[in-house]
């Protein structure tokens, strides 16, 4: 609050005298003309962004001019490349070259600027799923240090972390901030509310199941569903419609379906949010410290092919093949991505919010006249080794990061693009954009409250206490893009049908312990794996904890809940 009375002060008084500094005017236009709504007020927009020109103007007089940054492509990051980098460049006459490219080649580049010693980009908006890969090779700045030593000058006074709702997905073990969230959107179940409530077939599907169509909680009821509208229903309007929709194409797209906490949703890893303790998500078990890797094989205490991630795979592989369209198969992340939106698809149970924006145009076959949905989303139904406690589901948060031995003046400039980008002169009209959101001044803002009902449950899913249990990749996996190239491959295998699910389970976990074993020997800077020998997977599995025992029955009684008491639920501040 000081910083914003001395600059609103600052800049109050070179308007009276006459007085105009470099980038002013250019300022006032864009926060006119683009940056609202706001958060802030435009006297308050405007001191912010006269702290950001008085610093750019520093590190002018250096020398700098420019810098290049890079991230996926994304609507959110399509709005950054194409307008928030002209405002920057514009306003503090630094120019940015903000590359956009393919999700896989960001994680392939930054790897190879890990191993180089020397950084592409002079900053980088990468997932905050390679918190534990930073932490442990250390050439990743740390924020928190950067922020309170030689970036002090260089950090905006009105950042604000606290509200930045998935700061703690960007810390690491040592309790340091290692990456700034700029955008974040979570996996969650998709469903046509125009059809589920249609009488008729509200009635034929508790006809034959014996109980409602609704958002399913588990996933024999996600199955039910899937066969009703597949193979019961068959056609709305004359047009096929079907129960389910994914992809399967042996693609590196292909592992994000299941690194991004499939298994976890079936209920492979153990309980404790962010991620399960001390097995997580992937499968990978750390040690009595909560962070040393000691093996993803059950031989080794591990989950990656356990019973519980066997099943996972199991009937990610039958409904793909029962009730998705044929073409799916085929599909790779990004084709598979805009089919919803045909109107031929009833409901999908992993589905990014990132397409909501994409969702939501006026003409699609999913859209009402008036402009809001025929779609909702809802928590993802989980399997049945799921218990209460556990991780619901995945969320992503594409986070800043910078490595630390580069050109300071540089690493300065990219600093402060960085937190223009994620401001909150800006970060509201950018989540308005692209509607992942970054902020929870943004999320409670009058605008998301007076137009909630465009975005089918997003708003009220981030507004309730259910997000907390959406979370990145955590501090387990040691190695973010080293392992994560394993599991596509793998994957693939079952689904060709070269190998049985469990076949492709226990080759993954062994193909993940064989990368730590050697990531134990090149000695990384902090909580190295050290691999448990391996033993009898009996002994391991268990009732109490991950690995988790087969369970006799993995088919138990389909359930639903009614949306509108679900979103009812999150409007009082409750989970369901």
């Amino acid at each position: 609050m000081l910083f914003r009375r001395t600059a609103l002060a600052f800049a109050m008084a070179c308007v009276l005298t006459g007085h105009a500094w470099a980038g002013e005017a250019e300022a006032k236009k864009w926060i006119t003309d683009e940056f609202q709504p706001s958060t802030l007020s435009k006297d308050q927009q405007l001191a912010e962004m006269q702290w950001f020109i008085d610093a750019a103007k520093k590190l002018k007089d250096q020398g700098v001019n420019e810098i290049s940054v890079v991230s996926e492509t994304i609507t959110t990051h399509e709005y950054e490349s194409k307008t928030l980098a002209k405002a920057f460049a514009e306003i503090t006459g630094i120019t940015v070259h903000h590359d956009l490219i393919q999700e896989g080649d960001v994680v392939e580049k930054l790897q190879t600027s890990m191993q180089s010693g020397h950084s592409i980009y002079d900053g980088w908006i990468s997932d905050s799923d390679l918190i534990g890969t930073h932490y442990r090779y250390g050439e990743m700045l740390s924020l928190t240090d950067y922020m309170n030593g030689e970036g002090k000058q260089w950090t905006n006074p009105g950042l604000d972390l606290k509200d930045f709702i998935g700061i703690s997905f960007t810390t690491a073990p040592d309790g340091k901030v290692y990456q700034l969230p700029d955008q974040q959107f979570a996996n969650l179940y998709w469903f046509r509310y125009d059809l589920f409530n249609d009488p008729d077939l509200k009635k034929k599907f508790k006809d034959k199941y014996g109980y409602e169509l609704g958002v399913p909680v588990n996933w024999t009821a996600y199955e039910d569903i899937a066969n009703f509208f597949t193979n019961d229903v068959k056609t709305i309007d004359g047009k096929p419609i079907y129960g389910h929709m994914d992809y399967g194409k042996k693609d590196p797209s292909l592992g994000w379906r299941f690194t991004d906490a499939w298994l976890s949703m079936a209920g492979s890893a153990d309980k404790g949010t962010p991620n399960g303790m001390p097995v997580d998500e992937w499968g990978i078990r750390v040690a009595e410290d909560k962070c040393t890797p000691v093996g993803a094989s059950v031989s080794r205490g591990g989950a990656t092919n356990s019973p519980a991630a066997v099943y996972a795979l199991t009937k990610y592989i039958d409904w793909l093949k029962k009730y998705a369209p044929k073409q799916a198969q085929g599909m790779t992340f990004s084709e598979a991505g805009p089919v919803p939106a045909q109107g031929h698809i009833a409901q999908q149970i992993f589905w990014y919010t990132a397409f909501t924006a994409d969702m939501t145009k006026k003409g699609l076959p999913v859209v009402n006249e008036d402009g809001t949905p025929k779609w909702r989303m809802a928590p993802a139904p989980h399997g049945p080794y799921w218990k209460e406690g556990m991780q619901n589901g995945y969320q992503d948060v594409g986070s800043w990061s910078f490595f630390k031995n580069e050109d300071p003046k540089k690493l300065a400039a990219a600093w402060l693009y960085a937190q223009f980008v994620t401001s909150k002169t800006v970060s509201l009209k950018k989540s308005i954009e692209g509607l992942t959101f970054i902020r929870d001044s943004d999320i409670h803002s009058d605008y998301f409250t007076k137009n909630a009902s465009k975005y089918g449950g997003l708003i009220e899913f981030y507004r309730s206490p259910a997000r907390v249990a959406w979370t990145p990749t955590g501090t387990n996996v040691p190695d973010y893009p080293k392992l994560a190239q394993l599991w596509w491959k793998n994957v693939a295998t079952a689904i060709t049908g070269e190998k049985t699910p469990q076949q492709a389970m226990d080759n993954l976990a062994e193909e993940m312990d064989k990368v730590m074993a050697r990531l134990q020997r090149a000695g990384m800077k902090h909580c190295a794996p050290k691999l448990n020998k391996k033993s009898d997977p009996s002994k391991w599995l268990s009732d109490t904890g991950a690995p988790w025992k087969k369970l006799d029955n993995e088919n138990p009684k389909g359930e639903t809940v009614n949306y509108d008491e679900l979103l009812t639920a999150w409007k009082e501040g409750r989970v369901r």
